[in-house]
């Protein structure tokens, strides 16, 4: 099997970029949900406690599943803006009710039906000044992939090279900017699922990191940067671009033939593990070592290479992150590891996702638990394998008593997440979707520390890009 889909996906028709439509969408849920929630707190001041605290978990979590469904309907932006949104803590709903949300927010991936060729084969034109012969001696006009913002096709060059072309579809600019402008719409709703998120902070976060995948030509350049970063690497790759063929909306890069992660999903126990330690290397590696944080990692990016090694696809959505910024995540990490409530409550502070001014109000226990469950699988040595059994245990150890429950979302409504985080975030929790998808195994806090503080090598795949590194 090639980079190829087995079956070419259905075409779409014209992307839907008028601003009165799109805006309908999000208008018609803030109002309808801005009523609801009205009445809801109306009715609870009648209430007891215990049918005003149900009333209003249903509340949310009808809420955020009319944001599922809005949001993966209109795609584009309007679907990332989903995808952020499943990074954020739903301060009002019980845990296992926020654990499936925000798993169904996750869900919300690029994969979308394509547009007709006809369309692409006018933009493209236009971008490259002439018919597409002058530049391409084969061009594949079925696409072997398709994202909210643009799709792929294969081809080869006149001379000769194996391609794969990205297009951005005809008037998605448009179309994202009016979902940009939506997205303010929805800051009351988010202010009402997370109270203490800066939620301005966060749509203008939104808004830059959008806006920069609108541009090819930048994510050309980032991919550029991470292919010399790891060219040579010896068992990561990074396609090569062609710069005089990329342009603000096509990109063209080096074809991969490899095997697609759903087939990498059929693998023996050995060959998934060391899929998924390299998947997880190359993230965390980036981010602590090169201080890049690349957020979009879902499997759909990932090729199993005939020689062994993986590839890696797009670099639209990147970060470059601050010392500083990489000093608190580290800070964070190390106290959990340590198991230290006092120190990880001083590194909540210093990572800005606890202000000083509220952090006395959390227990430093209950943080501890909250953010160990979060990133112990990463933070804390010993061997861990992904499975459905491992996800239900730490279910089962959860309070059910509805008093305690009030009083940790209580305590979470202290905290926030920093824009500047988000694609960190993102980051750590879809790699770990990819590796629970995978079934992985591995001592992934030990893998873990030789980026987050220079530990040794704990296997032989960090030996060997230890080797290549020194």
């Amino acid at each position: 099997m090639t980079a190829e889909a087995e079956d070419p996906p259905r075409e779409a028709g014209k992307l839907a970029t008028g601003r009165i439509a799109r805006t309908a969408r999000v208008g018609g849920l803030v109002t309808g949900q801005g009523l609801r929630w009205a009445g809801m707190r109306t009715a609870n001041r009648v209430r007891s406690p215990e049918r005003a605290a149900a009333a209003q978990n249903q509340r949310t979590g009808a809420l955020v599943k009319q944001l599922v469904e809005q949001l993966g309907q209109m795609r584009g932006a309007a679907m990332k803006v989903g995808q952020v949104l499943s990074m954020v803590e739903f301060d009002g709903l019980p845990e296992e009710e926020r654990d499936a949300l925000q798993a169904k927010l996750a869900e919300l991936r690029d994969d979308v039906p394509p547009v007709p060729f006809s369309r692409l084969e006018r933009l493209m034109r236009d971008e490259f000044g002439g018919p597409l012969r002058r530049v391409f001696s084969e061009f594949d006009e079925h696409a072997f992939a398709a994202a909210s913002i643009g799709q792929v096709h294969r081809a080869t060059t006149v001379e000769g090279s194996d391609v794969v072309v990205k297009v951005q579809y005809p008037g998605v600019a448009e179309a994202v900017e009016t979902d940009l402008r939506n997205a303010m719409l929805l800051l009351p709703l988010v202010k009402r699922l997370a109270p203490s998120l800066d939620a301005k902070a966060l749509a203008s976060e939104l808004r830059e990191r959008i806006v920069e995948e609108l541009d090819y030509e930048l994510e050309a350049q980032n991919q550029r940067r991470i292919e010399r970063l790891r060219r040579g690497h010896p068992f990561v790759s990074v396609p090569v671009v062609n710069t005089e063929l990329s342009t603000r909306r096509v990109l063209v890069s080096e074809y991969f033939e490899g095997e697609r992660f759903e087939a990498v999903r059929r693998l023996d126990e050995a060959q998934r593990d060391r899929y998924g330690e390299i998947v997880f290397r190359f993230y965390f590696g980036l981010l602590y070592r090169d201080r890049i944080a690349l957020g979009d990692p879902h499997p759909g990016n990932q090729l199993l290479r005939p020689d062994g090694r993986v590839g890696f696809l797009d670099f639209g959505m990147l970060r470059d992150v601050s010392p500083s910024r990489a000093d608190a995540e580290r800070g964070i990490a190390h106290a959990v590891r340590a198991g230290d409530p006092a120190a990880l409550k001083s590194a909540l502070v210093a990572g800005a996702y606890l202000a000083a001014d509220g952090a006395e109000l959390v227990d430093d226990e209950l943080a501890l638990k909250l953010i160990r469950r979060a990133t112990r699988w990463y933070a804390v040595p010993g061997v861990k394998r992904f499975s459905r059994e491992q996800r239900d245990r730490r279910r089962e150890g959860r309070s059910t008593d509805p008093g305690r429950q009030a009083d940790a979302r209580e305590q979470l409504g202290q905290f926030t997440l920093p824009p500047e985080t988000i694609l960190i975030r993102r980051m750590h929790a879809i790699v770990g979707v990819v590796l629970g998808q995978l079934q992985a195994s591995a001592d992934w806090g030990a893998i873990a520390a030789e980026y987050l503080y220079g530990d040794p090598p704990a296997t032989p795949l960090g030996e060997a890009e230890s080797e290549y590194f020194t």
